[in-house]
């Protein structure tokens, strides 16, 4: 038996007694070593709907660890994997376990310069930042100013780090006054506060390119302050799901709105951003945006995530 938190009616415990037989379908088995808490995590483990679709379920939406036993023949035992997405922690039993059984194909190697700590801190956030940057760069919206919004959150931390490191002058938005000496220290040019009230459809051009984990409104001004042929990364919802826009953007700007989803990107593009990851990545930046807790922490951090009141990464050491 082994240690891992589970959902049951909206109600998250950490259990002591679980087995193998209770972790569901797959063909490779791992030793979790370490998870993470994500946006998504928070809301599982706070009971919020939309996340948890199955009932009993293991939260945590990326894990890394090593392989205990495998039916797939491209995975060995003592091999060390990450996973991200892919359904775990929604629709199947995920990272915040001690044990996890998840389907080979859904794993890549853990790769090399990285450990495994800083694995499970890049996470979905750092591997959906890479995401949204490949996507400016092959839309070329990096002639600029790069705005990146929810700046002092995981995606928002790591996709800064990356900016700056690539020469880009980097503006951060975030509601956190007292973040500015943090986000500069990432490599934020420029702070500025949320940009959440409504506004016109056009706005005064200022963003070659950003990158948006909040949505609603502030997704809504961002577009309309990108300058023309500029391209927007969109990652989240932290304010709203909803989207208060016209078309002027795009039609009178020719300004483009990408969709960033990290659940189900294919392995062909997973395999890039983790090489990315491991080369444009600053590692000691990651380490000092980033908080351990044990298994059991994870349940109060949930709510201290969805409060915004969490800067960077949280890895969770679920053997603790």
């Amino acid at each position: 038996m082994f240690r891992a938190l589970q959902i049951a009616d909206a109600k998250t415990t950490l259990r002591d007694d679980v087995t193998d037989d209770d972790l569901g379908d797959g063909d490779v088995t791992i030793d979790v070593e370490y998870s993470g808490i994500n946006f998504k995590d928070g809301l599982a483990l706070g009971g919020r709907p939309g996340v948890a679709k199955i009932s009993p379920l293991i939260p945590g939406i990326d894990l890394v660890g090593t392989v205990a036993s495998s039916e797939d023949p491209d995975w060995s035992v003592g091999d060390r994997a990450l996973l991200n997405g892919w359904g775990i922690g929604e629709t199947h039993n995920g990272g915040l376990s001690e044990r996890a059984r998840v389907k080979g194909e859904w794993l890549l190697p853990l790769p090399e310069g990285i450990s495994p700590k800083r694995a499970a801190a890049v996470g979905t956030a750092g591997f959906t930042a890479m995401l949204a940057v490949l996507a400016l760069e092959k839309a070329g919206a990096t002639d600029g100013d790069i705005l990146v919004t929810g700046a002092a959150g995981g995606v928002g931390s790591v996709a800064i780090t990356l900016l700056s490191k690539l020469g880009h002058r980097v503006v951060a938005s975030t509601g956190r006054a007292e973040e500015s000496d943090y986000l500069r220290s990432l490599g934020a040019t420029e702070i500025i506060g949320r940009i959440g009230e409504p506004g016109r459809p056009l706005q005064s051009q200022r963003w070659a390119g950003a990158i948006d984990s909040v949505g609603g409104q502030t997704l809504a001004n961002v577009l309309a302050q990108t300058r023309y042929g500029g391209t927007v990364a969109g990652c989240g919802l932290a304010q709203s799901g909803d989207l208060p826009t016209t078309v002027m953007p795009f039609i009178l700007r020719a300004v483009t709105l990408t969709g960033i989803n990290s659940v189900f990107a294919p392995r062909p593009l997973r395999e890039e951003a983790w090489a990315r990851l491991a080369t444009d990545l600053d590692l000691d930046l990651l380490d000092s945006m980033t908080t351990t807790i044990g298994l059991a922490d994870a349940i109060p951090h949930a709510g201290l995530i969805l409060a915004g009141q969490v800067r960077g990464r949280t890895v969770v050491e679920v053997r603790r």
